[in-house]
């Protein structure tokens, strides 16, 4: 056989190898997951565990709702504090910036984008706690600590900050220059052809970029842990302390686990992140390939 083609299909099949170990990876983290809250899981009902709101670890009831919530309310703030930023950032340094700024900036987003999560949470704590306890929450609440859902989601929307503003360059540059041209040529101002094409064509980069956003928020643990209050309950408002499920994890793990259950609804915890995380991945591609397709 020659040395070549032995070459290609020794490459082809390690590829393949990788390609099988990495998607393995993920089933056996799942599998791990579950087998190590199945304990909690015949102990009590699903329904009670994700729509209870009662954490009572010394009596066994674990409801998650509240942590949950607190996730779900850290990552939208943060989500929508960050994209229209990155968003007129990406485009203001694809289509309006000199190549000077560009090589100014960029080295700022890598900075950013490689600073420490616990950085962010000891300027969060120095800075963004005391700005909302002194300035924000007097003209809502009688008192606040500033240790909140507001706290955390600024603190959060600053760390995907960077990862965003770094996609989205990505995908607007990746727009055929001929379609700039063609819409200036039509009398199109530089606004309206950033805002028309260059933004409509990369409405699925968007969205896709969005999502790994999203699922780097869900994640994110040590920042928000020191921002956010870890109370326990049901934050309705931003200026409410909360407890989104990473902090939960960090915070509990490795402590009280003689507590019968206390590891498995832990590792429960970490099962529901899991899960969601790989159902918002699966909705996003979904979509992303029916505006692909509508764009064939």
């Amino acid at each position: 056989m020659n040395v070549r083609i032995l070459k290609d299909r020794t490459a082809k099949g390690l590829m393949l190898t990788m390609t099988v170990v990495a998607i393995l990876m993920v089933v056996a983290i799942a599998i791990g997951l579950y087998l190590k809250s199945r304990p909690v899981l015949e102990s009590q009902s699903l329904s009670s565990l994700l729509f209870g709101s009662q954490w009572k670890p010394l009596k066994g009831q674990f409801g998650f709702l509240p942590f949950l919530m607190g996730t779900v309310w850290v990552t939208l703030l943060a989500i929508a504090f960050a994209l229209p930023i990155s968003l007129l950032t990406a485009i203001f340094i694809t289509e309006y910036a000199r190549p000077m700024v560009k090589r100014f900036v960029f080295p700022v987003l890598d900075i950013l984008a490689a600073l420490p999560s616990v950085i962010y949470g000891v300027w969060g704590i120095l800075v963004v706690v005391p700005w909302i306890s002194k300035h924000v929450a007097p003209h809502f609440v009688d008192f606040s600590t500033g240790y909140t859902v507001l706290a955390a989601g600024i603190v959060l929307g600053i760390m995907v900050l960077p990862l965003l503003v770094s996609l989205f360059i990505e995908v607007f540059s990746s727009v055929p220059a001929e379609l700039r041209e063609a819409s200036l040529s039509l009398g199109a101002t530089q606004w309206q052809t950033a805002l028309r094409v260059v933004v409509r064509r990369s409405l699925s980069g968007i969205l896709a970029s969005s999502v790994l956003a999203v699922s780097r928020a869900m994640g994110e643990t040590i920042a928000v842990l020191m921002v956010c209050g870890c109370v326990v309950g049901m934050p309705h408002g931003l200026l409410d302390a909360c407890y989104p499920i990473p902090a939960l994890i960090a915070n509990n793990y490795g402590e009280m686990l003689s507590i019968p259950l206390y590891e498995s609804a832990l590792m429960f915890a970490a099962l529901i992140l899991f899960v969601v995380v790989l159902i918002f991945n699966l909705l996003s591609r979904i979509v992303l390939y029916r505006i692909e397709k509508q764009n064939e």
